[in-house]
């Protein structure tokens, strides 16, 4: 495993441990996280900060990694995320695509699939 894979399972590791310092720590300081081709989700940590603990305050949320692909210095994670959604626990599929810069996350992307609803 290269240094920039090991940085996104330290990611993935601190966001299933609901890790809120671990997971920032791997991201830059001025890093910034988008809804793929689109609207920017958030931008530095006080925004990311304030986004991911609503997410960590989910019982269940967990991320599972199907794959990951790694060129150079992106890195391409196909995920299910266990979450807790107003209409009921469920999972959803995503495509996380990171870009490492002097060894932290600088961006982040994300499509993200329709959510499936567990009985």
């Amino acid at each position: 495993m290269n240094d920039y894979a090991v940085l996104i399972q330290r990611q993935l590791d601190a966001y299933n441990n609901k890790d809120i310092e671990a997971w920032l720590s791997t991201y830059a300081e001025d890093a910034q996280q988008f809804a793929l081709h689109g609207v920017c989700l958030a931008s530095g940590h006080e925004e990311m900060r304030k986004r991911m603990l609503v997410r960590f305050a989910e019982p269940d949320l967990h991320a599972r990694l199907l794959s990951r692909a790694v060129m150079e210095n992106i890195i391409v994670d196909h995920e299910v995320i266990t979450r807790n959604f107003p209409e009921g626990k469920g999972e959803i599929e995503m495509l996380c695509v990171y870009e490492v810069q002097n060894g932290l996350i600088k961006t982040a992307s994300f499509a993200v699939g329709q959510p499936k609803y567990m009985v």
